[in-house]
């Protein structure tokens, strides 16, 4: 969540600062400066009656009790004072009002760009920064993983149709295992850094998908529970690793805090008809790593660097080519401050693609969160939250069938990942 009183005093700063994620983005904000306004004027007419009716009660003691007219003069004072409490009570009741309205639209804004965040208002205006490894060279035209994975029964999109609809697929044999086994080497690479894991629920409550920013701008993206008792399947464990200290003050020296959790993720994919219709790239579930760190205003920077090397890492262990991006202001997430993407090169689609997106989002999910640390002695400040996955596992997993494909239809196991595979070194049809 924006600062509200930062939006308040400095109205065009913000404007600019929102208009480079588009304008969409500004038209959001003229609501909340409509309501401001009105909030600024009932607020001081308010103040003053109170200050009137204060003055007035004090004006009883002033009448002169054997003045002849003592009894009308406090039968008309009372009058006007009564008038100016029903008023004092109207007032404070739009008050109210207006605070609940300014909060929801607060609650639709997004963050704030940085300004070391490339101006653009899609990923055409993204920029590279870097580039680790080099593409595999084939004898043959390599395909794409959805023909190898179906060609060796490891991938089954017939029968989870069948089940669930699209967007979804059956992991069979090998591939079951080699899923489990990516994240297995996830998680035990971001335990060598430091991380410590957590098994957090899958499902969690409204207020828990608001704190992190899927709320209530994104509902229609997010799968819930039907019945009295509403519950969000998480979309990424962010959601739930981010909570973990939702309205804490925590001890400095405790910071930063560096969390890792393997769990399957939930997404609607609302407006995606027509995108990636084939293989794994958009399911509607799909099993991730998370990367989640808390720490302080002045290390959020340096930290986003260390996250992002912490996802990378991976890739390099597995020797998969990829690329690092910097996300324009107009291609980042909601919540987001900053943002880099690690693509992976997918030879069979002739493509890099997304399989990491590592962001600072700064004070913005602590302020819906409540999450503070103690400064100082009677000095709480916000922390900053950074976030990123590491990796997605799917989509490792299609790197690894693209990339490690055979002449013959088979796919060759990384060195790194033998150990979780049971020592198996390459994967053809059972």
């Amino acid at each position: 969540m924006l600062d509200r009183k930062l939006l308040s005093a400095e109205p065009d700063r913000c404007r600019a600062l929102l208009a480079r994620r588009g304008p969409g983005a500004v038209a959001e904000l003229e609501p909340f400066f409509a309501l401001e306004a009105e909030w600024k004027t009932l607020k001081a007419e308010a103040d003053d009656k109170k200050h009137r009716l204060k003055l007035g009660g004090k004006g009883f003691a002033a009448i002169d009790p054997k003045a002849p007219d003592a009894a009308e003069r406090r039968d008309e004072l009372r009058a006007e004072l009564g008038a100016l409490s029903e008023e004092i009570k109207a007032a404070g009741q739009r008050i109210r009002e207006l605070e609940q309205q300014r909060e929801r639209l607060l609650l639709r804004l997004p963050n704030f760009p940085d300004e070391e965040t490339p101006d653009g208002l899609d990923e055409a205006q993204n920029v590279e920064i870097s580039r680790w490894g080099e593409p595999p060279t084939f004898e043959f035209e390599p395909r794409p993983h959805w023909e190898l994975g179906e060609e060796l029964g490891i991938l089954d999109f017939e029968a989870s149709a069948r089940m669930s609809g699209s967007r979804f697929v059956v992991l069979r044999g090998a591939g079951a295992r080699l899923e489990r086994a990516l994240a297995q080497l996830m998680l035990d690479s971001a335990a060598e850094r430091g991380y410590f894991e957590v098994l957090p629920p899958f499902m969690v409550r409204p207020e828990t998908m608001e704190g992190t920013g899927q709320l209530p701008k994104f509902a229609e993206e997010a799968f819930r529970t039907a019945g009295e008792r509403e519950l969000y399947l998480i979309p990424t464990a962010e959601v739930p690793l981010v909570n973990l200290h939702r309205e804490e003050i925590l001890d400095l020296g405790r910071l930063p805090l560096k969390y890792v959790a393997h769990t399957p993720c939930f997404r609607a994919e609302a407006g995606s008809h027509g995108k990636d219709v084939r293989g794994l790239i958009r399911q509607h579930q799909f099993q991730k790593v998370e990367l989640v760190r808390i720490t302080t205003p002045d290390r959020s920077a340096e930290e986003l660097e260390t996250l992002l090397d912490d996802a990378a890492q991976v890739l390099r262990t597995l020797g998969l080519h990829h690329r690092t991006v910097r996300l324009c202001a107009g291609d980042m997430g909601f919540s987001a401050a900053m943002t880099y993407d690690l693509e992976v090169w997918l030879p069979g689609q002739d493509t890099f693609r997304e399989i990491s997106s590592c962001s600072n989002c700064r004070d913005f999910q602590a302020r819906r969160a409540a999450i503070r640390y103690r400064a100082a002695p009677k000095k709480n400040l916000l922390v900053h939250t950074l976030n990123g996955s590491a990796l997605a596992v799917g989509r490792t997993l299609i790197a690894l069938l693209e990339n490690y494909q055979q002449e013959d239809g088979s796919v060759l196991v990384p060195e790194a990942l033998r150990p979780y595979m049971g020592g198996q070194e390459v994967i053809r049809r059972a």
